[in-house]
This record gives structure tokens, sequence and C-alpha cells, in this order.
């Protein structure tokens, strides 16, 4: 089913509703760029986490070479010594361009903003922000009622990118939630990253940050993991945890959020092997997001051109994205994950800064040589992740008693199966709690006894549950339940005996 079918505030509205995601703060009024995980919620991420740890970390996947993969862990710290920040070139360099408006006292990325308006001297012009259909809507018809028409005139009304206008434009464009134009400010540099103080005193000498992204700690400890492990070129890295960055306008429910959670490889490599092991790490992460349930026309993947190049990857085995097409993104894509060769950059940047220079080059024994390995890294969004799985199951049904189901693949849903008793009575209810507790030794489960068979389906179908089991009156003869399919509806028996093999089959499926 196409994402642009699918309306984001009717998704967002059963997120809060069933417990998926909550706005954080919310008793007291929220705080923009932040949100927590419900009970369902929870369970979806980490399963989303523990199948990518499973699969990359522990997993048994053969490289291009058909050598096994070899990936360790690491967990650092989110606070660092901000010399590592100076050594990765984020304190001087990670910046957005931001903008005021002196109105409405709202902050907008400059280069998320476009304009809409005449090319033409006077002409009113009126700024949105790009891929929200709301304001581009406000905007076209503030146009049109300040110009007293009925219809844009194609040859005359353009869409441009706010940072390409000249002053005398920006005098005369009216911002997103402005009356008044000439109210947004210049745009001027902003840095991303939160700061604060570590220890007693809050001095210039105490200034720390939270981490932006997760990979510098794993380059920082790139020596430590060699010399204290048995690894050898090729191998990982893997790192999954939170990072924070101080959004100029976080928006799209948690797809830009300030706190998010990355799951992070950097993969060491010989640097003639680049291209190899990038194609194969491009190829491998793509279908990796298939396997578990975006397997549609919403994901692609998309070579970067050579203008899009970050400052590591210039003259590179590549940089790629793998992108889904989100409801506010339709019909276009948004990044899900990134692919790129780093070549040697965060190596060297860090043996210099920390004076190591040539004491800091891995020795490889095989070649005899000694040099510093070049890195693909496949940096994929936890957050940005387990939204797309919200979007791509979000399912309207009008059929069902709850109008919608989740059609989540088996391995990330949340809760496994639900166990019900027809009746709470006749014994049945003994029955269904001891199929509860052997089946909620491995997977999640949930027991519900109560209201009607179809009321019980219709919460585990908005909970996208793929299996309901329930006990009946023949249960006690033949000792079988029903097992109703949720995105089929179909209903086969199985011996209550086999219940819990036959679960497991079919979420490895």
């Amino acid at each position: 089913m196409a994402s642009e079918t699918k309306s984001m505030d009717e998704i967002v509205a059963l997120c809060r509703r069933r417990g998926f995601i909550f706005q954080s703060s919310e008793i007291y009024g929220g705080i923009n760029g932040f949100w927590d995980y419900g009970p369902l919620g929870t369970e979806l991420k980490r399963n989303l986490k523990d199948a990518w740890w499973q699969d990359i970390v522990r997993g048994s996947a053969a490289g291009p070479t058909g050598d096994p993969l070899h990936v360790v862990g690491v967990d650092c710290t989110i606070i660092m010594n901000p010399r590592v920040w100076e050594a990765s070139g984020h304190v001087g360099g990670f910046n957005d361009p931001m903008v005021d408006c002196r109105e409405s006292k709202a902050r907008y990325r400059a280069d998320h903003l476009q304009v809409l308006g005449a090319v033409e001297p006077a002409a009113r012009l009126y700024a949105y922000i790009a891929n929200d259909d709301d304001q581009r809507e406000r905007a076209q018809k503030a146009l049109l009622k300040y110009e007293r028409r009925d219809s844009l005139d194609a040859a005359r009304h353009q869409m441009r990118a706010f940072t390409a206008l000249s002053a005398d434009e920006r005098a005369r464009c009216i911002g997103p939630d402005a009356k008044e134009p000439g109210t947004l400010t210049e745009p001027r540099q902003f840095n991303l990253m939160f700061k604060t103080n570590v220890g007693a005193l809050e001095d210039p000498s105490s200034i720390a940050y939270l981490r932006p992204e997760t990979a510098q700690g794993i380059f920082a400890n790139f020596e430590n993991v060699v010399n204290s492990t048995r690894v050898r070129v090729p191998f990982g890295i893997a790192q999954i945890g939170k990072a924070f960055r101080n959004e100029v306008t976080p928006r799209n429910f948690t797809f830009r959020s300030r706190e998010f959670e990355q799951m992070e490889i950097e993969f060491f490599i010989h640097p003639s092997q680049a291209k190899e092991w990038y194609a194969w790490w491009r190829d491998q992460r793509f279908a990796w997001w298939q396997s578990i349930g975006l397997a549609g026309d919403n994901l692609q993947l998309r070579e970067h051109d050579k203008d899009e190049l970050a400052h590591y990857a210039k003259d590179g085995a590549g940089t790629s994205d793998i992108e889904y097409r989100f409801p506010f993104t339709a019909p276009g894509f948004g990044e899900l994950e990134g692919v790129a060769h780093r070549s040697d950059f965060d190596l060297r940047q860090h043996a210099e800064h920390s004076g190591r220079r040539d004491k800091a080059k891995y020795f490889d024994a095989e070649r005899n040589e000694r040099y510093f390995p070049h890195v693909i890294e496949p940096s994929a969004g936890a957050d940005r992740g387990t939204l797309a799985l919200l979007c791509e199951a979000y399912t309207k049904d009008p059929s069902r008693a709850s109008g919608v189901f989740m059609r989540f693949h088996p391995r990330m849903a949340p809760v496994k199966a639900g166990v019900f008793p027809l009746v709470n009575k006749d014994g049945l209810p003994e029955v269904a709690e001891r199929l509860f507790a052997d089946l909620r030794k491995r997977h999640v489960v949930e027991y519900d006894p109560k209201q009607t068979i179809g009321k019980r389906y219709a919460r585990m179908d908005e909970a996208g549950t793929p299996f309901c089991f329930t006990v009946d009156a023949d249960t006690l003869t033949n000792h079988s339940v029903t097992v109703r399919h949720r995105d089929s509806q179909a209903q086969e028996r199985i011996a209550i005996s086999a219940v819990a093999g036959w679960l497991d089959e079919q979420i490895r499926a």
C-alpha cells in the first residue's frame, strides 16, 4: 500500500491512543523535539534494535570474499572529552543556517524554507516549510487573497529556496507564522550540539557536549578494541545509543527530534577493498530493511550525487541512502539509513589531535603493512526505523471492528500473540492461563478474558498482534485451540501442545 494514501494525523492519533508514542512531558504541555515511547512502542523499538544487533553482531553472514563477518560491540558514554568533537569537526563545522521571525518568535532552518510569489519588483512573497502541505496551502491562499486571484499563474508565480532570495526579496517576504513582511532575520549559523558543564564550576574549562552522533566513540576506542581483542581487518565495531542535536525546527513526529537513537557500524577495511565492501554493505542493509517488513515500493536505495558527498567521503567508494516514503514526505522519500565510505578521515583526525599520529596506525601482520584503515559506515536511526515500521504497518480495513490494523512483520510486532478463553467459565480460563504462562516464557503475549471475542480481536489488531489463540469448549475434548491470523483473519485449529513451537516458527519466518 502506498504511503501517500495514509494520514499522518491518524497514525499519530493511534500511536497515542494505543501507547506506541507520547509527547514527552505532555502533562506540562510537552517539549518540542522530544518523545516518549509507551508500552507498545517500547517493545516495537526494542524488537528493531534487537534484530539489528542479532543480525549484525551475532549473525553468521559472510562478506564479499565469503569469509564470516566479524563485528564486535561497544557502549560509549554520551559525554566525552570535548577534544573529541574538535577533532571530528563538530565544534567548528556542525552548523545549520537559522532564521528567526521577529513577529511570531518562531525559529526555522533557513534551508528548510521555501517561498512562493512572483519574480518581479515589489511582489509579496510567502514563506513556508518545505514538505509541509498545510503550510504550503496557507501560503498559496494568502498569496491569492493578497493578489485577488482565483488561481496561481504557473508562468508568473514561482517556488524558490529562501536562501536564494536577495536582501530586497527577504524584506518583502512574510514568514510561515507571520502576517507582516520583513520579519525574518538574515540566516546565521547555529551549532547543533547541546552544551553542558562537567564538575562543580560552570566556566569555560568545564564545557562539554552531549554527543551528536555515536560514531566518534567508536573511532576514539579503535586502538582499545584492537589491543584488547583478536579482531583483524576487515572487522566492524557496532554501537546502539542515544545522540542529541539541538535541531532548529524539529518536526514530522519522531522523524526529526532533538534526542534520538542511532544504530551504527564502523567497518574497518584495507583501503584497496573499499569499493567491494561498500557495495556489499549497501546491498545488505537495503535487503535487511526489506526482511523486517519494508519490502514494498515505499523503500528505495539512492546513490548520492557528487555534490552531496560529505567532506570525509570525497572521491571515495560512494555514499547512498536507504529511504522510506513517509506520509509527510510523499511522493518523495526521507532518509532511513546512510551507507558511506568515510575513508580514513576520522582515524587520522583523532591520531593527529591526540598526538599519537603513527602510533595509532593499524599493523596488518598478513600484509606486513602499517596503515590507517578505511571505514564503511552503515548508520541507521532507530527512531526513524520505528516510525517507518509504524507507517508501513498502518492499514485501514472497514470490514474490521477496529477499522484499522497494524500489519507488522511478526518479528517486529510488539505483542506476538493474544490468548483468550472464549468464555470466562467452564474451566476455559484455567487452560488459557496455562497456555499464556507457557508462551510468555519466550515471547511478549497478552491474556485477555473480557468482552466479546470480536472486541478482543479488534484490540489485538490495533496493537499489530499477528496471532490470537482462543480456548473454547472443543479444547477440553480434543486439546486443540483456534488460531486467528491477523492479516487474512483466517482461522485454523492446532494442537495446544504444538502452539509454542508453531509460534516460534512463525516469528522466525
